[in-house]
């Protein structure tokens, strides 16, 4: 009889989801231009929304505490999500819009977004089953107030996204890894990094790779996984490398080993179409 294989680590997600209109143009448009799609779809998605499904592909399951808002978007979000096999607890914001965005695909493989509603997160007061996240290996951040910050401290592992820069600082919470885009001006990383003294900091850098540096002095970098087909857009490639991150390191795993399994999810995902097409579900 074959031996079981290590059990997978119980993880989720605390943070956003917007509803994405998605156009695949051949470039950007010019001022001033009016241009036609190839291709038009519109999904449930955001950072929180990306990464909370890559880590249910790697772990067989993912929690997802999120907000949504009372309009007609919120239920077809929260339907969206659910089919993704998500443990999805989504509380209802009255009076506020599901934020909205509109994202081009290019032919260069880029995503240009814009946003067209208020940032909508989870807070600390909302009606969300909190206590569970008590029993969680590993939890990512992508947004929320000081309240749901706290609240998702009681994960052994929390890994946060840079972008939660200001409420990571209200807060006062100790997070165990920060994680964000060395390039990105939306996230001071290494600013944020010397406020918080996380144990772990975290660096992307897109097809260079990336840098990780250890509270206790280690550090290191790697390059970018080998894409497994053609590239196709960028859509959720960070946000698919932060959950296979926050998978590995709610598995145990050394930090080589854990941004070389991120760097493999953010590879998968820039194979496919949109967010969810191409998302890695072998962590190896």
């Amino acid at each position: 009889m074959s031996e079981a294989g290590p059990a997978r680590p119980r993880v989720g997600v605390v943070g956003h989801v917007e509803w994405i209109q998605f156009a695949v143009t051949e470039r950007v448009p010019a001022v001033g231009e009016i241009t036609g799609a190839t291709q038009a779809f519109e999904l449930a998605a955001g950072g929180g929304a990306v990464a909370a499904v890559q880590l249910a592909r790697l772990a067989g399951g993912a929690a997802f505490h999120t907000v949504v808002g009372d309009d007609a978007l919120g239920p077809r979000a929260c339907a969206e999500l659910a089919g993704h096999g998500l443990d999805l607890h989504a509380a209802t914001r009255p009076g506020a819009r599901t934020r909205r965005g509109v994202t081009h695909l290019t032919a260069d493989h880029e995503r240009t977004i814009t946003i067209l509603d208020p940032r909508l997160v989870p807070h600390g007061d909302d009606p969300l089953p909190w206590e569970r996240i008590a029993g969680l290996d590993a939890v990512y951040v992508t947004g929320g107030d000081a309240g749901a910050l706290r609240a998702a401290r009681a994960a052994r592992v929390l890994v946060a996204t840079a972008r939660a820069g200001t409420v990571l600082r209200e807060s006062g919470v100790a997070v165990d890894v920060l994680v964000g885009s060395a390039g990105d001006p939306g996230e001071p990383l290494d600013q944020l990094a010397a406020e918080l003294a996380p144990g772990l900091v975290v660096r992307t850098r897109g097809a260079a790779g990336g840098d990780w540096t250890a509270a206790d002095g280690r550090a290191g970098a790697w390059r970018a996984a080998p894409l497994p087909g053609p590239p196709v857009d960028s859509y959720g490639c960070g946000d698919a490398f932060a959950a296979g991150l926050t998978y590995a390191l709610g598995a145990g795993w050394a930090v080589p080993e854990a941004v070389a399994l991120g760097a493999r999810c953010g590879a998968a995902c820039l194979t496919g179409r949109g967010p969810y097409a191409a998302l890695l579900s072998d962590p190896g």
